[in-house]
């Protein structure tokens, strides 16, 4: 079993496990390789320090550090899967995976968040979901208001996008 160090074109770091340094380059070049941060298809290897297990020796890998795979119905391995031994990477990696979603499925509205967050829970327009930018100030305004809103945990996240 190989591990190498990779990063994403984004610089987020994390580990695969490959058969062979063949199997690693098969997976690159069939694209098959995806950042558990931003889904980043784009990947390197980064500097690793080598490895040698020796025959007959000890393994010093408990089996909770294994890595588990759960293949998704898309063939993909899902991010708590890929990150079992790591739950903050984990967590980070379904943090994004679920942001990604609210964000494909609302409307950005921009800076007219506020207005249209609003508009909506007085009835003056009908209700959908929606994304889009407000200050602390405001969007404490929008809460004191009754207005239920969810900050997302990631500064700038609207402002690039999600690979």
């Amino acid at each position: 079993m190989k591990v190498f160090n990779l990063k994403c074109e984004h610089g987020h770091p994390f580990e695969g496990w490959f058969k062979s340094h063949v199997a690693f380059e098969d997976q690159q070049s069939r694209g098959l390789l995806a950042c558990p941060f931003c889904d980043s298809r784009v990947i390197e290897k980064t500097l690793s320090a080598p490895r040698l297990n020796l025959s007959g020796a000890q393994s010093d890998v408990s089996p909770d550090l294994v890595p588990k795979t759960s293949a998704t119905t898309d063939g993909q391995s899902s991010p708590s899967a890929r990150f079992a031994a790591h739950p903050q990477a984990a967590a980070l990696a379904v943090a994004l995976d679920l942001v990604r979603q609210m964000l494909a499925q609302s409307e950005d509205v921009g800076d007219r968040f506020p207005e249209e967050a609003r508009a909506m829970h007085a009835d003056e327009i009908p209700v959908r979901a929606i994304h889009g930018s407000a200050s602390l100030d405001t969007a404490q305004e929008l809460a004191e208001e009754g207005i239920p809103i969810v900050a997302i945990p990631f500064p700038g996240l609207l402002k690039t996008p999600l690979q």
